[in-house]
């Protein structure tokens, strides 16, 4: 009788934005001596704190100091992309394991918690600079009918987040111009992962996102973070890149739009990005993936317990 394998296991909080991950996450690592790994493709950008909700203030739990990481790892003018995201993570994974601790990611890009828990073996290109500058000069809606020029049916499967990221899609442009796959293949997991999932009903959910960035406006000086970002050589259509807090503050700062009408389209924005997250993990679930859905850390610890 062959001898079944034990597999290290590996915890997943995900969710929507304004779900609640971080502050549950960082809860179930002080009780079961995790570590965070973040799986958010904004916060790996340093000095982009207020407008990716880091919350680095939450990873203390009395006087027990949480460890994160992939978080404040490069600048904002610096190329990011899933590979290298997915390269650093797997290594994370390990570092967590070989020191007896408990990896814990936690994040809301569909596609980061994908390329590592599915195990996606994804081709890496180098970026061409010159190839790159004239792509960087191309609007969001030019950038996509290339996409689609080059490649039909990969245009035509992609999500709205994916049809309206200027970096995504200019990625898209490179890897399909030399000759690569787009289509990842997934690899058998060497890891036991539990995907715990934190989800609100729509009206709830609204009421979060709109709460949670009046503070972040009026308490955290989000508009002040952008201002540092452009003054330290950020330029608007890199801020425009990263997208809703970015984009819409950088609208008004140039003038673009009254405070008033940014905080109302910036919740509008916010709002519709939450409801594509939640069609991505639907989408993750009809593909087989088993999410548990949770409402509070006591039904988290509940799942946990039986897992491990």
């Amino acid at each position: 009788m062959s001898k079944k394998i034990v597999k290290p296991k590996i915890i997943v909080v995900l969710g929507t934005t304004a779900s609640g991950k971080t502050s549950l996450g960082v809860k179930l690592a002080a009780k079961y001596k995790g570590e965070i790994i973040s799986a958010d493709s904004r916060q790996v950008f340093k000095g982009m704190d207020v407008g990716t909700g880091k919350d680095l203030i939450e990873y203390q739990v009395g006087c027990q100091k949480i460890s994160y990481h992939l978080i404040d790892i490069v600048t904002p003018n610096t190329e990011f992309n899933l590979a290298k995201y997915q390269k650093l993570a797997n290594s994370t994974i390990k570092d967590i394991l070989s020191r007896g601790k408990l990896p814990i990611i936690v994040g809301g890009t569909g596609l980061y918690l994908q390329a590592i828990i599915d195990g996606y073996k994804l081709t890496v290109g180098k970026p061409n600079s010159q190839r790159r500058a004239e792509l960087d000069n191309l609007s969001v809606l030019e950038l996509f009918k290339l996409v689609t020029k080059l490649n039909p049916e990969f245009a035509n499967n992609l999500n709205n987040s994916d049809k309206n990221n200027p970096r995504r899609l200019i990625r898209y442009v490179e890897i399909i111009e030399q000759g690569q796959s787009l289509t990842p293949v997934k690899k058998q997991s060497k890891y036991d992962f539990i995907l715990l999932g934190l989800a609100w009903p729509d009206d709830v959910l609204r009421e979060r996102i709109m709460t949670r960035l009046i503070f972040r406006l009026e308490k955290e000086n989000m508009i002040g973070e952008v201002e540092n970002l452009q003054a330290d050589g950020v330029s608007w259509q890199r801020l425009n890149s990263f997208g809703l807090e970015y984009r819409f503050i950088s609208y008004y700062l140039q003038g673009k739009l009254e405070y008033e009408e940014m905080i109302e389209k910036l919740g509008i924005a916010i709002y519709r990005f939450a409801k594509r997250q939640k069609t991505w993990f639907k989408r993750w679930e009809t593909q087989g993936r088993k999410i548990e859905w949770i409402k509070d850390l006591k039904e988290a610890e509940g799942v946990i317990n039986k897992f491990l």
